[in-house]
């Protein structure tokens, strides 16, 4: 039973910056011992509600933070943790080159006149770690833990310092499906020790699995709260982006009912080791979804057929001709493009601007005698893009790293479709955007479709690969154990696709 008292109340914050207002008379409750899940699309406001939260920003006038019932002052994250309230970011805040046990008291350090006693702090830190269950000392130094170590480094050191309001946001961008599952069984194991934990993910799956409470906050306005049993995805969509949730997967091409010819082919594709011999045709205008757990070699065959990995075995075939992919630029002059999985580390180049990331691949189009470039036309193009995909940014010249990610990857989107592909490999491609810009990613693919674009799309969410795909392969241990949709299968379910990638059902692909 629900404490009557709440830990944590914000009322009426309120917050602008120049030109533009972040939050308008914003309120939010928080429990002890509950998870209160924090959802809206970026540039909703949540963000600035808990920087506000924890010290980063100040509100504006008016407004009024109480712990316990009694009105505090934030003023800076040192005051912020002085009431209890600890922030574990999206992008972690740990010093590699330090020890676990000097991250977790860093600024709080014991010490035996001046120096430094770092056998006490190791012994101070080893109760919690414990706590927590981990297997690396307080001696380690963070740099060489894993991203799941790291994050146990960032709730060790909130728990050190006694911290009753935990901040989570979006945890498991960087985790396995295996490193999610610890998280989940940590954070409920904190909730049952009577902490009160805000977090904030995009991730539909993690909420219902999670969330004891969901608050939804649209273009900085608080939408509502729902308790948990209230919580469905037609009503989140519906407070998130005002409108209902069928529009999202709304496909108008027809490939189920009169699908186009065969345009690619892929015939027994392999590397020897995480992908055996795959075979499979795609027809123009068709979406073609890829599903299987993780490990079962979806990526891996991206990657062989897009030529970014070495193939030994099988051809590809586009347009009834058979071609030679020895790298991702042959695959590129044949009109295939691939959408990596990690924008960040392999799409996008964060310290160049929109307008460059977005010209990258097209540079030579248009320029002039002697190689001299046509900066005209390259600002054309990305106003042209900026419009067309509808990415939020002030201008081309903003650099992409300090875009949301839905903004970026509509930014990686648009560098590919300027070289006008025939062929699009999507993997993965609304990991980590908001609801709002998925919409708009479901709207491209279904326009590229209409076109005659062939797609191939690898997703581990389900409803995703449900929603916008006319047809579903199952991988299983780097094979095709199966397919869903399509003429002469059966229609595309979750529960399908599931018992074909776990075995429980053998089909023939």
């Amino acid at each position: 039973m629900r404490e009557p008292t709440a830990i944590l109340e914000m009322s009426g914050i309120s917050k602008t910056f120049p030109g533009v207002r972040a939050l308008t008379d914003v309120s939010l409750t928080i429990y002890p011992g509950e998870i209160h899940a924090l959802m809206g699309e970026n540039g909703a406001g949540k963000s600035t509600l808990m920087k506000i939260l924890s010290g980063a920003y100040h509100a504006d006038p008016g407004g009024e933070i109480r712990i316990e019932g009694r009105p505090i002052s934030i003023d800076s994250p040192l005051t912020a943790r002085h009431h209890g309230i600890a922030t574990i970011y999206q992008e972690l805040s740990l010093a590699p080159n330090l020890t676990v046990a000097e991250n977790m008291l860093l600024g709080r350090e014991i010490k035996t006149g001046p120096m430094i006693d770092r056998a006490s702090m190791e012994s101070a830190c080893r109760s919690v770690l414990t706590r927590l269950g981990v297997t690396f000392r307080p001696s380690t130094r963070v740099a060489e833990l894993s991203m799941a170590e790291r994050q146990l480094v960032e709730i060790a050191r909130a728990l050190i310092a006694n911290s009753r309001i935990l901040v989570m946001d979006e945890p498991t961008t960087s985790l396995s499906s295996r490193e999610t599952e610890a998280l989940f069984s940590l954070v409920r194991q904190l909730r049952s020790e009577g902490l009160a934990i805000i977090y904030i993910s995009h991730r539909m799956a993690e909420v219902y699995d999670l969330a004891d409470r969901v608050s939804v906050l649209r273009d900085g306005s608080y939408v509502g709260t729902l308790e948990r049993s209230e919580i469905s995805a037609e009503r989140l969509v519906r407070m998130m982006v005002g409108r209902d949730l069928s529009s999202f997967y709304k496909k108008e091409h027809d490939a189920k009912g009169s699908r186009g010819p065969v345009m690619f082919s892929v015939r027994g594709v392999g590397d020897g080791e995480k992908v055996q011999e795959c075979s499979f045709d795609l027809h123009q205008g068709e979406v073609l979804g890829i599903a299987g757990l993780v490990g079962a070699g979806r990526t891996e065959l991206a990657r062989l057929i897009y030529g970014a990995d070495r193939r030994t075995t099988g051809e590809i075939i586009l347009g009834g001709k058979p071609l030679s992919i020895d790298s991702p630029q042959d695959a590129v002059d044949a009109g295939i493009v691939y959408l990596t999985e990690d924008r960040k580390h392999l799409g996008l180049f964060l310290d160049l601007t929109v307008r460059e990331n977005v010209n990258l691949n097209v540079l030579g189009r248009d320029a002039r005698p002697g190689g001299i470039l046509n900066l005209k036309a390259a600002k054309e193009r990305a106003s042209a893009a900026i419009r067309g995909l509808r990415i939020r940014v002030a201008n081309d010249l903003v650099t992409v790293g300090s875009l949301s990610g839905g903004n970026q990857q509509k930014v990686l989107l648009s560098r590919l479709l300027e070289t006008k592909p025939r062929i699009l490999l999507l993997d993965e491609p609304t990991r980590g955007v908001d609801i709002g810009a998925k919409s708009e990613i479901y709207r491209l693919i279904d326009d590229l479709a209409k076109r005659g674009v062939g797609m191939i799309v690898i997703s581990s969410e389900l409803p995703e690969i449900v929603g916008i795909c006319d047809r579903v392969l199952v991988m299983r241990e780097g094979k095709i154990a199966g397919e869903v949709g399509g003429v002469g299968h059966e229609p595309v379910t979750q529960e399908r696709i599931i018992a074909i990638a776990t075995g429980v059902r053998e089909e023939a692909a």
